[in-house]
C-alpha cells in the first residue's frame, strides 16, 4: 500500500491489568472499506474508540493523513478528518432530523455553508420525507441512517461505522449497504465494525479479525470465511477435517 491513510502501528490498550488491544497493526488506503470482526469482548470497540478519539492507546501510534492523532481529544480528531456513528444511536431526541445533521454541519462551518451541507447529506441518505419528523419516532433503520447522516455531516475522509446492520430488517440493511457503497464509490474512506458477516461481505474489501486484543487474521472476505482462525475464533472449537 503505497499511500495509506490510516496506520495503526502496535497499538495496545490497557485498563489496568486487562489487555483490550494488544499489539495490533495494519493500514487503510484511501478509498478503501475495511471491516472488523471478531466476538463479543475481543477488543473491537476498544481500538475503535482510540481511532475516533474516545480513548487514547497505551502504547503504539495512530497516524491519520500522515500526522499523529492519537492522544488527541475527539473534537480535535473531527477536525482532522475522523468521524463515526454510534452502535446505540444517540440523537437529540426531540429535534428533528433536519436539525439533528444540522448539529454536524455546523462543526467548524458558518450557517450558510451548514445549510447546504445539511440539504445534500439529507439527499444522499434519503431521509429528505423525514427531514421533520422528531428523532424520537423514527425506525430503528432509520435512526441509523442518522447516525451516518450526523457523521457524514462534519465532512469527514474517513468514516467509522459501528454495527450498523444490527437490528435492523432485511430491507433496511440493504439500504444502508447500498449507501455505504455509494459513499466509496465517491472516494470516502470507511473503516466498518460488523457482526453481520453479509453485510461485510457484500461491501468491504478487506477485513481484519480481532480475538483477545489480537490481530488473528487479515485478507478478503473470502479469505477470512475459509480461514481455519477465524472460524475457531466464531464457534469456540477448532474445524474438524475429514480424512
Amino acid at each position: 500500500m503505497t499511500d495509506p491513510l490510516l496506520v495503526i502501528d502496535h497499538v495496545s490498550k490497557r485498563f489496568g491489568g486487562l489487555v483490550a488491544v494488544n499489539d495490533v497493526s495494519f493500514e487503510i488506503g484511501r478509498g478503501e472499506i475495511v471491516g472488523i470482526i471478531g466476538p463479543n469482548g475481543a477488543g473491537k470497540t476498544t481500538l475503535f474508540g482510540c481511532v475516533v478519539g474516545l480513548l487514547h492507546p497505551t502504547s503504539g501510534r495512530i497516524t491519520f493523513a500522515g500526522t499523529r492523532v492519537d492522544g488527541l481529544a475527539q473534537h480535535a480528531v473531527v477536525r482532522r478528518g475522523i468521524c463515526h456513528s454510534h452502535q446505540i444511536p444517540a440523537p437529540f431526541p426531540l429535534l428533528d432530523v433536519r436539525d439533528n445533521i444540522r448539529v454536524g454541519a455546523s462543526f467548524g462551518r458558518r450557517r450558510g455553508a451548514a445549510r447546504q451541507v445539511v440539504e445534500e447529506v439529507l439527499a444522499r441518505t434519503g431521509l429528505e420525507s423525514l427531514a421533520t419528523t422528531p428523532a424520537r419516532n423514527l425506525s430503528v433503520g432509520n435512526l441509523k441512517l442518522l447516525e451516518v447522516a450526523r457523521a457524514l455531516a462534519t465532512g469527514p475522509e474517513l468514516l467509522c461505522l459501528d454495527e450498523v446492520g444490527s437490528g435492523v430488517t432485511p430491507v433496511e440493511l440493504d439500504r444502508m449497504l447500498e449507501l455505504i457503497r455509494g459513499l466509496s464509490s465517491g472516494g470516502m474512506t470507511i473503516l466498518y465494525i460488523e457482526h453481520n458477516m453479509r453485510a461485510i461481505g457484500a461491501v468491504c474489501q478487506r477485513v481484519i479479525v480481532l480475538d483477545f486484543g489480537q490481530k488473528i487474521a487479515e485478507g478478503t472476505p473470502a479469505e477470512i470465511g475459509a480461514d481455519p482462525r477465524v472460524i475457531e475464533a466464531y464457534l469456540g472449537a477448532p474445524i474438524e477435517r475429514s480424512a
